[in-house]
């Protein structure tokens, strides 16, 4: 695909104005970083950096039977969310496999706010109208005309509370509110893809044409922040940032041939519900323990990670690695990866194949991986 055939977010001349690194991703041109990854990433982890992230899909559920028609979509319990409540999950597929991951904020009874992937945007829409053909529910992707920003580290609560018409310090971790920030009318969910504090936004109403309100906003979180540091951050140093955190990429670390247990993120699926997509699949599976299972890794040595070089155990290969790169608070290798289920637990030490050599890592649950890593920063220290 060529620059000319991708999408632009509504921020593209503003990130082409200042210089940054420009790269195709999930269907749009955007930035790889502006001045370095390196000191992007670590700008997020102690101050706060500013995410265009309009690439993703955005779609709202609403109708008489909306909860209903959730409930059978997915795999987690969702008629028990309270008003603002939200919600990590996964599309399944009759086997059990992720069709994709998300986020879903109940904002009422009947009307509900999800986050997908944007490189699944498409996909991930036409099965959710596929699904829908026998509940009274209306599907809206909004995407295109709501851009979205996200704020992430110690200092963007702060930062966007100057901004907004409403206390954001109120709002507990995975929850949405409405707001106004700047006088522009926001979706505003505390969450993100970082490991850090902060909140994802979406700009109502915003049109391509109306590109200049998207970069009136986004202006202003910058200049408000300025003070606390913050930065404008581009897709590199949000792949490190996630990977430090132990989250998954869609196409990397899980597919439709991946399980919720197999990807360690089980915790989305509720087995008492009576009925779900996949919940037959993964009812088996839980009983018979999954065979195959995602870790993180963090090398003891030097050596870059990359997918697809095998994971080693007394001279055998057990696994292979989905994501790797360097983490820049311990300037070691870390990665996520699958491995067999005897090797599954934390501090079973094994090989990692790089290049032609082997590099010994530790393993360690991807949810403790970043508390793991900032220990290892401060030792470095």
């Amino acid at each position: 695909m060529t620059d000319s055939q991708l999408q632009m977010t509504h921020l593209h001349d503003w990130h082409e104005e200042q210089g940054a690194k420009m790269a195709p991703f999930a269907g749009f041109h955007l930035p790889l970083w502006y001045q370095a990854a390196i000191p992007e990433h670590l700008t997020t982890r102690q101050a706060a950096g500013l995410f265009d992230v309009t690439h993703m899909g955005r779609v709202m559920v609403k109708g008489p039977e909306a909860t209903k028609y959730l409930d059978n979509l997915l795999p987690t319990r969702i008629h028990r969310l309270d008003h603002g409540a939200g919600t990590y999950s996964v599309f399944c597929t009759e086997s059990g496999g992720i069709i994709d991951d998300l986020f879903l904020f109940r904002l009422a009874d009947e009307e509900y706010y999800m986050v997908v992937n944007g490189a699944n945007r498409r996909k991930d829409f036409n099965w959710m109208k596929k699904q829908s053909t026998n509940f009274d529910v209306t599907i809206s992707d909004i995407s295109d005309n709501t851009p979205m920003f996200a704020l992430q580290g110690p200092a963007a609560v702060k930062v966007l509370q100057k901004l907004s018409s409403k206390d954001l310090s109120s709002v507990p971790r995975f929850h949405a509110i409405h707001t106004e920030l700047d006088g522009f009318e926001v979706i505003a969910t505390r969450s993100g893809y970082t490991g850090e504090d902060g909140f994802e936004i979406a700009q109502s109403k915003v049109s391509l044409k109306e590109k200049q309100k998207a970069v009136q906003l986004w202006e202003s979180i910058l200049k408000e922040g300025k003070t606390d540091n913050v930065v404008p951050v581009g897709l590199a140093a949000r792949d490190t940032l996630r990977l430090e955190a132990g989250m998954v990429l869609y196409g990397n670390d899980i597919n439709e041939k991946t399980t919720p247990f197999q990807a360690r993120v089980g915790f989305v699926v509720n087995l008492k519900k009576p009925q779900f997509i996949g919940k037959e699949a993964l009812v088996t599976e839980k009983r018979e323990k999954p065979q195959r299972l995602r870790v993180g890794l963090i090398l003891l040595g030097k050596g870059v990670p990359r997918p697809g070089n095998s994971i080693n155990a007394k001279g055998d290969v057990i696994g292979e690695i989905t994501s790797g790169s360097v983490s820049p608070l311990i300037r070691k290798g870390i990665a996520l990866g699958y491995v067999q289920r005897p090797f599954r637990k934390s501090e079973t030490l094994v090989h990692i194949s790089v290049g032609k050599k082997l590099r010994w890592a530790e393993t360690i649950h991807p949810k403790n991986l970043l508390g793991r890593i900032r220990k290892l920063s401060i030792a470095i220290k």
